[in-house]
This record gives C-alpha cells, sequence and structure tokens, in this order.
C-alpha cells in the first residue's frame, strides 16, 4: 500500500506514494514531477541520463491530473517541497488523464464558479477548495461532539411528508403512488412530536428542500439545516445553547484545521460572548435609519436592511421578541405582550444563520394559532395529536450549517459551501 506523501520525510530510506500528476516540469537533463494526494505534495526527480528505461518510457506518455504509483529512494532537498524529493525506480500510470483539462487544478488560471461546479471532481483536487470541506467536516463532527456531550439524542425524521412544515407554496411536489406528497421544509413538526415522546433533547443535521425561486449568493433549494429541540427550556435558554456552540465550533476548528487555513489563507477569528440581544423594534429603527426607507412594525428585513442591521451590529448577535404576526404558527406569543412572540434569529454581520423560538406546548393555542395564519388544522392533525397528551414546554432552532461554513470561511458565495449545490438552475453534477 503506498505511504500518504505527508509522512515521507527526507530520512526515509524508501517509499512508494500513489497520487495525481499536480505538475511537470522539464528542464532538459532533469524532470521534474510534482505528485499529490489529500495529504500534501512531493517532488519526484528525473535523471534522464541515469533513469531505468521503463521509469523514462512512463515519462514520454504523462499528462497532468493522471493518477500515478511511483517507488524510490527518498532524498533530502531544501527547495522542493516539504524539504525532500523521491528518485523514481519504478514509475506507473495507473489512470491517464486527457488533455486539455476542463479547469486548471494548478490554480494559475482562474475559473468562474459555473465551470468549477461543472467539474467538481478536479476543482476538489485544488487545495484551496478541498479546504472548505476539510473544515467543514470538522464543523459539523464539532457540533456532533458538542451536543452528544450535553445528552442530545440524534434523531432522523422523514423528508417525504405530507402537510407543510409552515403552509406555504415553496414546497418541491413528489410522486408518491397514489398521495399527494413534498420534500420536506424542515423537521420541525416531528422533532417536535419526539418531545412528547419524552426524549427531551434532540438534534438533527439533515438536508432540507424550499422551491423558493431566488438567485442569490445566499441562497440555496436544498440546504443542511443542523436543528435542536429542548423540552423544560424557553427561548433565552435555546439561544445560549446556540451562542455556545457557534463558540465551541469556531474553536475547534482553529485548534484543529492549521493546514486548511493556511491554504485559504484565512486567521479564523473566534467571535465574543455574549453575542448582543437586539429588540425587533429597535432593529427596524437601525435599518430605516441606516438606510432611509420607511420600516414599519411588521415588515420582515429584506437584503438592503439586513446588510445595514450587519454593519452597524459588527458581530454576531441575535433579533428578539418578533412579531408574533410574521412568524410561524408554532412561535410561542409573549404573556405580557401577545403582539410579540418568543422567537429569534441568530445573525452574522453578512446574513442570518438561524431562526428557533420557544414553541407553543397548548393544544388550543396551537390550534387557534394556526388558523389564524389561514391554515388547515385538519391538514395538521398528525402533528397536534402529541399535544393532547402531555406536551411539555419546549424551544429550539434550525441553524444553516452552509450559511455557518460560508460565513466562517468568508466565501463569497454560499455554492462555495456545499460540494455539489442544488440551486433552481444546476441539478448536475
Amino acid at each position: 500500500m503506498a505511504s500518504p506523501i505527508s509522512t515521507i520525510t527526507p530520512e526515509s530510506e524508501r517509499a512508494e506514494i500513489a497520487g495525481w500528476v499536480h505538475e511537470v516540469r522539464d528542464l532538459g537533463g532533469l524532470t521534474f514531477c510534482l505528485i499529490r494526494d489529500r495529504t500534501g505534495i512531493v517532488q519526484v526527480t528525473v535523471n534522464r541520463k541515469k533513469a531505468p528505461a521503463p521509469v523514462l518510457e512512463a515519462l514520454s506518455r504523462l499528462s497532468r491530473e493522471s493518477v500515478v504509483r511511483i517507488g524510490g529512494t527518498v532524498k533530502a532537498i531544501a527547495k522542493a517541497p516539504g524539504g525532500r524529493e523521491i528518485v523514481p525506480e519504478r514509475f506507473e500510470i495507473l489512470s491517464p488523464a486527457e488533455s486539455p483539462l476542463p479547469l486548471d487544478v494548478v490554480e494559475k488560471v482562474p475559473a468562474e464558479l459555473d465551470t468549477r461546479l461543472d467539474s467538481r471532481f478536479l476543482d476538489l483536487r485544488r487545495p484551496r477548495v478541498a479546504a472548505v470541506f476539510l473544515i467543514r467536516s470538522a464543523v459539523m463532527a464539532a457540533v456532533w461532539e458538542f451536543l452528544a456531550a450535553r445528552g442530545f439524542v440524534n434523531i432522523t425524521t422523514p423528508k417525504l411528508v405530507a402537510a407543510a412544515t409552515e403552509g406555504g407554496t415553496d414546497l418541491f411536489p413528489v410522486a408518491y403512488f397514489e398521495k399527494e406528497a413534498f420534500l420536506n421544509q424542515s423537521p420541525q413538526l416531528y422533532k417536535q412530536i419526539m418531545m412528547a415522546a419524552g426524549f427531551e433533547r434532540v438534534f438533527e443535521i439533515g438536508p432540507i428542500f424550499r422551491a423558493e425561486e431566488h438567485n442569490t449568493t445566499k441562497h440555496l433549494n436544498e440546504a443542511t439545516s443542523i436543528d435542536v429541540e429542548v423540552s423544560f427550556a424557553d427561548d433565552r435558554e435555546v439561544m445560549d445553547l446556540l451562542e455556545d456552540l457557534i463558540l465551541f465550533v469556531y474553536e475547534r476548528v482553529a485548534a484543529t484545521c492549521r493546514d486548511p487555513l493556511s491554504w485559504l489563507e484565512l486567521q479564523l477569528e473566534v467571535p465574543k460572548k455574549p453575542f448582543p440581544r437586539l429588540a425587533y423594534r429597535d432593529a427596524i429603527g437601525i435599518a430605516a435609519r441606516r438606510t432611509g426607507e420607511p420600516l414599519k412594525f411588521g415588515d420582515d428585513f429584506g437584503a438592503v436592511a439586513e446588510k445595514a442591521l450587519g454593519e452597524e451590529m459588527g458581530v454576531h448577535y441575535f433579533i428578539v421578541d418578533w412579531p408574533t404576526a410574521i412568524k410561524p404558527y408554532y412561535a410561542m406569543p409573549r404573556e405580557d405582550d401577545p403582539e410579540l412572540c418568543r422567537a429569534f434569529d441568530l445573525m452574522h454581520p453578512r446574513m442570518e444563520l438561524a431562526s428557533g423560538s420557544q414553541r407553543i406546548h397548548q393544544h388550543d393555542l396551537l390550534v387557534h394559532q394556526i388558523r389564524s395564519k389561514g391554515l388547515s388544522a385538519d391538514s395538521f392533525e398528525f402533528y397536534l395529536r402529541p399535544f393532547r397528551y402531555g406536551m411539555p414546554p419546549h424551544a429550539g432552532w434550525g441553524l444553516g450549517a452552509d450559511r455557518l461554513v460560508m460565513t466562517m470561511l468568508d466565501l463569497a458565495n454560499i455554492r462555495e459551501a456545499v460540494i455539489f449545490p442544488r440551486d433552481r438552475h444546476r441539478l448536475v453534477p
């Protein structure tokens, strides 16, 4: 079995490596090949006067991004990547690559994002691109570690459902035998049902689907959501939990992803707690003042207002005490002012990252709120039924994993944070 390139040291006597041909430089009597695997790059130096005939024959057929296996002696050389080179005794081409390549893996020639996504398998061979997904993997592992350590149970909820989570028309219909079905917008209804089941603390990391006709740098039609639900908790407690999770993830990435962060030339700054908590009424005032737009109570924040708020705040922050009328039916109205509800959004200066609330746990109030939104309570019978048999108070949130990675790494487009993104125009690869 070939050794990972990162483990080859100048002190090694011999090594066998396998990987992709990153670059070939022919200097007459010497040919330098840079060979790359997921752990790094090593230089292979061929002296044309001394190399075995099979090595020279393979070299004559070599093209960039071909997959090769090479065995030989290791030598220390200061100018080579990692301070070492391999002088080959065996040079085998396992899989030749066609030429020209659809895009430049060495990154000397930039490519548009659509070109990169069309040939994503090549794009991902570039260290700067691969770094994003190595870090994303670390983010997901950190989320699991954080929640598991706090007694959360991982669940998997259906992605084929009979009713919309929040009503509305932003749904992908699915042919499901004789029934009408949709791709799920959120695990919201099912994670609340788990509160009635007595699980008390649950989380899910999974896909959500929104048939929204956006064409922006921060929207996708298939996204990954990190969802949490907690029994016997209110909105403030789950906000604290979310804040602590964000800090833990940043700290874990900063500590464990030094190489990928260096490939991105990024110095990760860990947010500081506590995150400011901005009342909705105050947020409307700030946005109106900074944009000059006439915003009134009950308006949601558009892109311009959201950008203005981010510039004003400059850090992660929460918007709290939202109007009940513009939040989902399951958000708990405030006892002292039912016009407001116990809902919140977590904001990065660039965009919204998460939304959550304390949920209504009283059956009759929930039915009333569903009907007040113009929805049929009969369509939600499977969801409402557990509320008649002992539903504890509970709260939770959903955090966009793609946006978390995007903002953490200061990526220009959310598609850069997803291996195979799905938007209104892209269904392949």
